[in-house]
């Protein structure tokens, strides 16, 4: 894991500045040395508990016997290294168990798990099933919950998706009626019953924590007991698998949650991927059906709770994604360097008296790996830097914090879908630069594909992330976040274009942004969002590609400003793969914004039975 050791601490301190974060009243007990000794314990723990077991995981999935769960000891023993390290709280208040850590020291340290064993770490879920109570739970609902998940006693859940509901959160059908006349004062919220079936949920039942804290989406019947259409009607609640008293001690009830079965998926396989039935009796609660569940906010405004765990899950993903990318990148990279293959070519052609060179020679195999290393150092970046607009939103002074907050809502689209697609190919071409044996168990490079595959889905498939971003994030507030992040570029651009190395890349990024810019109007020019959202993923990868190309001239700059003290291969291969994704990538946003600005209705307006 050195060279993403390295990687890291250019961006965290060359790039992003983290040390400066300790002048803040939040983080005055920090250092470069206690951010450094976090950085350490987390690899040490990635390197031991997580990367020998990433295979194991894989080939020993889950097992269900129609009782419990069967995972692999290893998966139990990395859980309860990576509790015993903090990292749950990390980012929390001292007086909540926490370091109080900056959340970009904290996103860049779970690097390490991530590229390690993605399908082993399961702390996504729970910390921001956590956070999402620390913001909108009552204080009981802290210390019972959430309190116990930082310390990994109990883990987290989010349960949204429906079988017949899909993505379509309108359609959930999953009921919560009062439980009994004194429903409202129970001291742990009010008290509902609910029965539904939710699908899809990750981490849904194990043993590696004593308890599970489902974060459940129902509706409340109105007073025909009928669910009211669409959104508005839904509820959010705590529904954990086993019920506790309010000093969060198990009762010895267990609640109404049955695991239906496990879903098989193309990989994460390490996860537990679940079909849960709420209520249907297989756990009676003082007699009768219905999963005991507690309400967390108001009734009717769950979904805008959900969606700060929602949020942070989709940043999150496109994190797993990157260090998914990066991983097919390490292992293609040693395999280029070692394995020889084929001549190159000379004035005369190829001789083949002359010993065979390794692969890494050969020019398109060098294009290969850059391509890999601008996807996955870039979406590395872009993460960070989300990570520490996080940090402004809570630390800095009323305007920056209110600027992070709108430039992350635009930007979390991007920080979610562009790794989820582009660290895929960079996979891809990984597998591709083993040849054959890419496609076979004895390299790790096919596995890093069926992993990375899920993330295009996780949390959101392109579509519902382009639709958000041309849909809701580029408009909100009057398109103030978008002017921010074009300030941002244009701040970038005037530092570059005096630099003779990066002058004429500073006036690309100035094409592009005037090009996304102009397709943003283009496709709303009729005001008809059937017509604006037609190509949304088009415009969502033009958008993505620029804003990365912003991303790699931003670290250019820093490059060259700290090149002195760097190495100077490393340095090399960072401005290498910021040209290659001006030469290679950016010039593809024409194409994907010549449907936006036309409106292009081929896929739109075909008819199904041409299909």
């Amino acid at each position: 894991m050195t060279t993403l050791r390295s990687t890291l601490e250019f961006l965290l301190y060359n790039w992003l500045q983290a040390e400066s974060l300790t002048a803040r009243e939040r983080f005055a007990d920090h250092s470069r040395e206690t951010f450094d000794a976090v950085l350490d314990t987390c690899e040490r723990i990635a390197r031991e508990k997580y990367a020998p077991f990433n295979r194991t995981v894989d080939t020993q999935e889950p097992h269900f016997d129609g009782e419990r769960v069967t995972l692999p000891q290893a998966t139990k023993d990395a859980y309860d290294a990576y509790a015993a390290s903090g990292m749950l709280s990390a980012a929390q208040d001292y007086d909540m168990g926490g370091m109080q850590l900056p959340y970009t020291v904290d996103a860049a340290a779970n690097a390490f798990f991530a590229v390690a064993s993605i399908s082993i770490s399961s702390s996504l879920l729970s910390v921001g099933n956590a956070n999402l109570l620390m913001v909108h739970g009552t204080d009981l609902q802290k210390k019972v919950f959430a309190l116990n998940e930082f310390s990994g006693r109990f883990s987290g859940t989010m349960c949204l998706s429906e079988p017949q509901a899909g993505s379509s959160l309108s359609d959930v059908a999953t009921r919560a009626v009062p439980d009994g006349e004194a429903f409202e004062s129970d001291p742990l919220g009010p008290r509902y019953r609910l029965t539904g079936n939710k699908m899809w949920i990750s981490s849904g039942e194990h043993d590696l924590s004593e308890n599970i804290v489902h974060l459940v989406l129902a509706k409340i019947p109105g007073p025909d007991g009928k669910l009211v259409p669409g959104t508005r009607g839904i509820s959010l609640f705590i529904v954990p698998k086993k019920l506790v008293n309010t000093e969060g001690e198990l009762t010895g009830v267990r609640n109404d949650v049955a695991l239906a079965g496990l879903n098989h998926k193309l990989g994460w396989r390490g996860t537990t991927n679940t079909l849960l039935n709420f209520g249907e009796g297989k756990y009676p609660v003082k007699g009768r059906a219905g999963a005991v569940g507690y309400l967390v906010g108001q009734p009717g405004k769950g979904l805008a709770c959900m969606f700060h765990m929602m949020n942070e899950a989709r940043i999150g993903i496109g994190m797993a994604a990157t260090m998914l990318g990066l991983a097919g990148y390490y292992a293609s990279l040693d395999y280029a360097k070692n394995r020889p293959q084929g001549r190159l070519m000379g004035a005369s052609g190829k001789d083949a008296g002359q010993p065979q060179v390794r692969i890494i020679e050969h020019a398109d195999v060098k294009r290969m790996l850059l391509a890999q290393k601008s996807y996955g150092e870039g979406a590395l970046a872009l993460n960070l830097f989300c990570a520490r607009l996080v940090d402004e939103q809570h630390t800095g002074v009323p305007e920056a914090a209110d600027e992070a907050r709108l430039l992350l809502e635009v930007l979390t689209p991007i920080a979610k879908s562009w790794p989820s697609e582009f660290c895929l190919e960079a996979n891809s071409l990984a597998i591709q630069i083993h040849g054959g044996y890419g496609y076979t168990r004895d390299f790790p490079v096919e596995q890093y594909w069926r992993d990375n595959r899920l993330n295009m889905i996780h949390e959101g498939t392109h579509g519902i992330q382009a639709a958000d971003l041309l849909g809701r994030k580029v408009l909100m507030e009057n398109g103030r976040g978008m002017q921010l992040l074009s300030a941002r570029m244009q701040a970038t651009m005037a530092q570059a274009v005096a630099v003779p190395e990066l002058a004429a890349s500073a006036a690309q990024l100035g094409d592009a942004l005037q090009q996304v810019g102009a397709a943003t109007q283009a496709a709303w020019a009729t005001g008809n969002p059937a017509e604006a959202l037609a190509n949304a993923v088009p415009y969502m990868q033009a958008f993505g590609h620029t804003v990365l190309a912003w991303v790699w001239l931003d670290v250019a700059l820093a490059t060259l400003r700290a090149d002195a003290t760097l190495s100077i291969a490393a340095s090399a291969g960072r401005m290498g793969a910021a040209r290659y994704f001006y030469h290679y990538e950016l010039p593809k946003i024409g194409a994907w914004l010549n449907v936006v600005n036309s409106r292009d209705t081929t896929c739109a307006a075909l008819s199904e039975a041409a299909f």
